[in-house]
């Protein structure tokens, strides 16, 4: 099975007649610009660095030490975005729970247009090919396209890649200290996690991916047709519930080793930028 895009079936909406080069009529700034009016927001941009944590760990845990502060120039109508400082590294934004590829892209789209420059998901995620105990991290530089929003960016593909190799390399050199280990490899992004039937997970298994999560495909389709740096990264705790004690994160829910994967990635995209 190759990654060349597909000829279209005119009868499929997912993957029908679209012109990906077309500009949207709606626009997030657009959306922005009026829940600000609505809601008397300040314009302050988000902070240069961003996070995306849809289990909402993280977010949870600098509230709980009261790390985190609300943005007040944050637009969005669905999410809040906190702020906090990561050592070394200066302010970060960071946004909880936009579990899902539509999600996912729907907030991107906000934060770019805030004034993101450099976006980090981080999602928890299922082993599919074992390659050590959990938990560990994934550097995801290519995702099974098993949704529906990479669609509506990129022509048909079994994968959507990370746009920027560069960047991944970059990222994954910063990576090689961190105190829980760092893979690199591909991914399978479903829309629905109650649906990974044994044929699907064979699929994704033969076709060499570590893990299965629900964003990362349609975040790197939408890096690819932006231009913005996204970096993706999955945080394999289970085995899809399969035993008893599964999903177990670590200290603070994986939250400690979660922000030292962020200041690594934000270490090798400032190595990264001239």
């Amino acid at each position: 099975m190759d990654d060349k895009p597909h000829r279209a079936d005119p009868a499929w909406p997912i993957v029908g007649v679209k012109d990906h080069k077309a500009p949207s009529v709606f626009r997030p700034e657009s959306l922005l610009r009026e829940a600000r009016r609505q809601r008397r927001l300040p314009l302050v941009a988000v902070p240069e660095i961003c996070v995306l944590d849809p289990d909402g760990d993280v977010v949870r845990h600098l509230k709980r030490t009261g790390a985190g502060r609300i943005h007040e120039g944050w637009a969005c109508y669905h999410t809040e975005l906190l702020a906090f400082d990561l050592d070394g590294i200066g302010e970060i934004g960071i946004v909880g729970c936009a579990v899902g590829a539509p999600f996912a892209v729907l907030v991107a789209e906000q934060l770019f247009a805030s004034g993101c420059r450099l976006l980090v998901s981080i999602t928890s995620a299922g082993q599919i090919n074992p390659i050590g105990p959990t938990p560990y991290f994934v550097l995801i530089d290519r995702a099974l396209r098993d949704e529906g929003t990479s669609y509506h960016y990129l022509p048909g593909s079994t994968f959507a890649a990370a746009p920027d190799m560069s960047l991944l390399d970059r990222v994954e050199r910063a990576g090689r200290s961190l105190p829980e280990k760092l893979h690199r490899g591909s991914t399978w992004t479903t829309d629905a996690p109650y649906r990974e039937t044994e044929a699907a997970i064979v699929r994704a298994r033969d076709l060499g991916t570590l893990a299965v999560e629900m964003e990362a495909a349609a975040l790197y389709a939408f890096s690819a047709t932006s231009g913005h740096s996204l970096v993706c990264f999955a945080h394999v705790t289970n085995s899809m519930a399969q035993t008893e004690g599964d999903f177990e994160k670590g200290e603070a829910d994986g939250a400690k080793a979660t922000l030292a994967v962020v200041a690594a990635a934000a270490r090798g995209w400032r190595s990264y930028e001239p």
